[in-house]
């Protein structure tokens, strides 16, 4: 049978398409690139913002419109709408996130126990869901109550995968050519917690890096009252990649208060003082929401300051909309959509600025660049576009395809796309 994955959304839902992708081929089915192809789609939904939700109805009706294929649903969306999904054209299998990691042996008949036999390498998904970046899960569901998020109604409580579990999927990657990999979860400070004895996030990195040998191992998001100074401590590691996702989500104290997040801008400033001192280089990215119920132009403006000062490398802005069950849709003090719009374009324009300013600090030195994607061929070679361990995109011209190698590029010039290079200084 001929398989077709897709995804929307978080990096942890990218880990478990990555995950069917060799349990399919494990029970001897084929991976295409095209949805046209498939004879069964696999969609992971989300239901982040309403623009996720819309995203993953359109692919689901995509692949059923012309009732040739087989669908097959799960992720953050359809557990929370199992009815509404179940209806849409072409699904056959609505499967919630309690029960996703048993999704391909609920499709193909098969039992649970089928796949825990033999350790398959991992292959990068075909088409345009091929990544050199094996994108590990480690943890799933989330304990904090932050007001405008609907994670723990869609994942439930907070569940760590154990040790040996991480190292295992590791090491698959590993046997299948990656070269960095991506511990990923919806929660991912809390890995351990919920172990017994209890356990740390820095312990399990600690093991990974002590008894694997992938050249890169990068962290997903974290939230910011996770870190601890023996986390930090980590990085006399040069794999472990120089880059934090710290969400802040605002910079105003009063904002953060009614988002319920457990963390202030006073801390916050104190962790990323923290960081850059113990990581020269680090870069640091962060997710803003704009138009939060009761944001005043005040409170915005605070925001925004703030956002200035800490000088991030980059970061995503959201537009806030209302999730249905969460906190945040009861609140009174409605931001008007045309003001929600207008301060999500001035938060985006001063993420741009520092993130220009933190490319222009390295330009003229050397770094190693994974290369993810060919981009074009012309009459000077491929157009190569990867990744340095500090997340600064890089292209550059290459004379072969150098697909999911790292090799050394000399920075040159920023440009819109992010920084342009040269192969070895050349």
């Amino acid at each position: 049978m001929k398989v077709f994955l897709d995804t929307v959304g978080c990096r942890l839902n990218q880990s478990e398409i990555e995950k069917y992708a060799r349990q399919f081929r494990m029970a001897g089915h084929t991976l295409v690139a095209e949805l046209a192809e498939a004879e069964l789609v696999v969609l992971n939904t989300c239901a982040v913002t309403a623009s996720a939700e819309a995203d993953s109805r359109q692919k689901i009706r995509q692949a059923g419109r012309d009732g040739s294929r087989q669908v097959a649903v799960t992720g953050c969306w359809s557990t929370l709408h199992p009815a509404q999904a179940a209806e849409l054209p072409g699904v056959r299998w609505v499967t919630p996130n309690a029960g996703k990691d048993r999704l391909v042996a609920q499709v193909l008949g098969l039992p649970p126990e089928h796949f825990d036999c033999l350790l398959l390498e991992r292959e990068p998904l075909p088409g345009r869901r091929m990544r050199t970046r094996a994108f590990i899960k480690a943890q799933d569901g989330c304990d904090n109550r932050c007001a405008f998020c609907l994670t723990t109604l869609a994942r439930g409580h907070s569940r760590s995968l154990p040790e040996a579990a991480v190292c295992q999927d590791i090491q698959a990657a590993r046997q299948g050519g990656a070269q960095e990999a991506v511990l990923t979860g919806v929660h991912l400070g809390a890995w351990g917690q919920d172990l017994t004895p209890p356990r740390r996030l820095h312990s399990l990195v600690r093991t990974v890096l002590a008894e694997m040998d992938m050249p890169r191992l990068r962290l997903s998001s974290l939230e910011p009252w996770d870190l601890d100074e023996a986390f930090f401590a980590l990085w006399q590691d040069r794999r472990l990649c120089r880059h934090l996702h710290l969400p802040l989500q605002s910079g105003c104290a009063a904002t953060l208060r009614r988002m319920a997040r457990r963390t202030t801008p006073p801390a916050y400033r104190k962790l990323v003082s923290a960081a850059r001192q113990a990581m020269p280089g680090v870069s640091i990215t962060t997710d803003i929401l704009v138009g939060f119920p009761g944001e005043s132009e005040a409170e915005f403006s605070e925001s925004l300051d703030f956002v200035r000062e800490m000088e991030f490398a980059g970061g995503h802005v959201f537009v806030f909309s209302e999730r249905p069950g969460t906190l945040a849709a009861r609140l009174p003090g409605t931001v008007p959509h045309e003001v929600r719009k207008t301060r999500s374009a001035q938060m985006r324009q001063a993420l741009e600025a520092s993130a220009v300013r933190y490319q222009q600090h390295f330009l003229g030195q050397e770094m190693g660049v994974l290369w993810e994607s060919a981009l074009s061929l012309g009459s000077q070679g491929w157009e190569m576009s990867g990744l340095t361990d500090n997340y600064l995109r890089v292209t550059a011209t290459a004379p072969a395809e150098l697909w999911n190698q790292i090799t050394p590029v000399h920075l040159e010039q920023v440009r819109e796309s992010g920084l342009l290079g040269s192969l070895g200084g050349a």
